[in-house]
């Protein structure tokens, strides 16, 4: 049966961010995930998940200066100090809420920055982070992202961060595979998908509507046959429902009873 968890940096979003931990377990999610939990102390989240009977299956390490619209330090040359500090917060909250995963942002790519010198901070940085994950049996995730939502991301293509997780060559560094960012980056998601679980390298999926990434059921891509390609291919791990809802969350949940159906 295909898991899925809701990502409570989206969904929910009438609720104060500790109150979506009941709101997800009363819609039937058994996971959930979010971006960034650090808004509220370790101990208070780990209440909100044991409270409603939720695993914490994932969150983002700090992604820089939110202010200045950073999005990720791994690939930025000369912000390691500030990297290392964020994955050492990270891994002490994924140790706190028996998280498994942990996604690192890669940052943002200046028209005259260097793409070989980040690319070379980047392989560094993850290396460093995997490592350190490993103690904490923490996996590091790394997730290509269109440049239409983050303009600049450094990562966008699956072919490239699974070039990556190979050449750092870390068993517990894993490609986080986004079929939003997918589709709009490189489309024929069903051959990515054939083409890139079977090789054990993804640990996490998500999944939004194309192109406005509201509910799977919306949008251009077919999730049904989707879902019916994950089955047929046994992929066991999490799901992430990390879509912006068009109305209520719960009322716009028609598709995962029909997945679960």
């Amino acid at each position: 049966m295909l898991k899925f968890a809701a990502n409570l940096s989206m969904l929910y979003p009438e609720h104060a961010f500790l109150d979506r931990y009941a709101a997800a377990a009363a819609d039937g999610f058994e996971g959930v995930e979010c971006m960034f939990p650090y808004e509220a102390p370790a101990a208070f989240v780990r209440e909100r998940l044991e409270a409603n009977g939720l695993k914490q299956v994932l969150f983002n390490a700090p992604a820089g200066v939110a202010a200045r619209g950073e999005r990720g330090l791994a690939a930025l040359p000369g912000r390691q100090s500030e990297f290392r500090a964020g994955i050492d917060q990270a891994l002490a909250y994924a140790t706190a809420l028996s998280c498994p995963r942990v996604h690192v942002m890669a940052g943002l790519a200046g028209p005259d920055d260097s793409r070989a010198a980040m690319r070379d901070c980047y392989l560094e940085n993850l290396a460093w982070a995997a490592a350190q994950a490993a103690s904490a049996c923490v996996t590091v995730l790394i997730e290509p992202i269109n440049t239409r939502d983050i303009p600049g991301y450094f990562l966008n293509r699956q072919q490239d961060a699974h070039a990556i997780v190979q050449e750092v060559g870390a068993p517990n560094l894993k490609v986080q595979m986004d079929l939003y960012h997918c589709q709009i980056v490189e489309g024929d998601v069903t051959t990515r998908l054939r083409e890139y679980l079977p090789t054990g390298r993804v640990g996490h999926l998500q999944i939004a509507g194309v192109p406005l990434r509201q509910e799977p059921d919306r949008g251009e891509l077919d999730y049904g046959w989707i879902f019916g390609v994950l089955r047929e291919l046994e992929y066991s791990g999490w799901i992430g429902c990390e879509y912006r809802p068009a109305d209520s969350t719960t009322a716009g949940l028609r598709w995962l009873r029909a997945a679960r159906g």
